[in-house]
């Protein structure tokens, strides 16, 4: 195994990796929702934004991935909490123009994203995010997880932050699981019966630690 920074050649990678851990234990995630669109098109849409000029949290300069045998097998998001809901909608922008998609359906993807507001719960703005958590099925069980989060802590304590967070579905046992073993307790949570009426999930749950 090896822990490498993403690189512009990942971005098909970390859009599934996107999708997959905004998807955690439901059929159905954020970018589903949001886009409304078959799955091949909805990870085009998240790999051009993966790779857009605007940095966002779905950017692949802040994932790192795990190669089993010279091939991606997991990833992961780490980067400031700071700022990131502005550029993530800044980077939606951006691909939609290259993309011609027109105005109306932007924004219609605007609306059909707010479902998530009143559940999303994230670190403040001077905690470092871990995100996106995800592995391919072929490869769990081997530690990757737990690998690329160590790697994760330890970019964010040489970047100077002293707290990281981690997010993800109330009921997605296994994610809790992983995330306990790495040191992370809970923090907060949010639930929304609009969200669950959508996702099938209450809410979010949030974790935390020192770093």
């Amino acid at each position: 195994m090896t822990i490498r920074s993403a690189r512009p050649d990942d971005a098909e990678f970390i859009a599934q990796t996107i999708q997959s851990s905004h998807r955690g234990y439901r059929p159905r995630g954020g970018f589903d929702v949001a886009l409304s669109w078959p799955d091949a098109q909805c990870r085009d849409f998240i790999a051009r934004v993966a790779v857009a000029r605007t940095v966002s949290m779905w950017h692949v300069s802040q994932f790192l991935v795990a190669e089993v045998d010279g091939r991606p097998a997991a990833a992961l998001g780490a980067f400031p909490a700071a700022g990131t809901g502005p550029a993530a909608w800044r980077a939606i922008e951006e691909v939609a123009v290259a993309t011609g998609l027109a105005a109306p359906e932007l924004e219609a993807i605007r609306q059909r994203a707010a479902y998530t507001r009143a559940s999303w719960v994230q670190g403040g703005e001077g905690d470092w995010m871990i995100e996106y958590v995800a592995t391919d099925p072929a490869y769990r069980g081997r530690g990757l997880v737990q690998a690329l989060i160590a790697h994760a802590l330890e970019k964010g304590r040489a970047a100077g932050f002293k707290r990281a967070t981690i997010s993800f579905l109330i009921g997605n046992e296994a994610a809790e699981r992983a995330y306990a073993k790495a040191g992370f307790v809970f923090a907060e949570e949010k639930r929304d019966p609009n969200f669950e009426a959508i996702i099938g999930a209450p809410g979010f749950r949030m974790f935390a630690r020192k770093i």
